[in-house]
């Protein structure tokens, strides 16, 4: 895997996260990505580098949810 790879992972899930206003388990996001475990995880890294998404944690049952955060400025 190289970074144009990665960046190109990155780019599928972005639009994923950015088409529908919810927040999205792993599992989920993996089976609408079609992406492998490895692709993924590297696509999530990318974009929280970036601080394109963020994630949160259900206080009831602990599942770790991934959703985009845009910044908006006003200039």
């Amino acid at each position: 895997m190289n970074v144009q790879t990665i960046g190109e992972c990155a780019g599928i899930v972005w639009r994923i996260l950015h088409g529908d206003n919810r927040r999205w388990e792993y599992k989920e996001l993996k089976e609408a990505s079609g992406l492998r475990d490895r692709e993924l995880n590297a696509a999530i890294g990318w974009l929280a580098r970036e601080g394109k998404i963020q994630f949160s944690e259900n206080e009831e049952n602990h599942k770790g949810c991934l959703y985009l955060e845009l910044s908006y400025y006003i200039g």
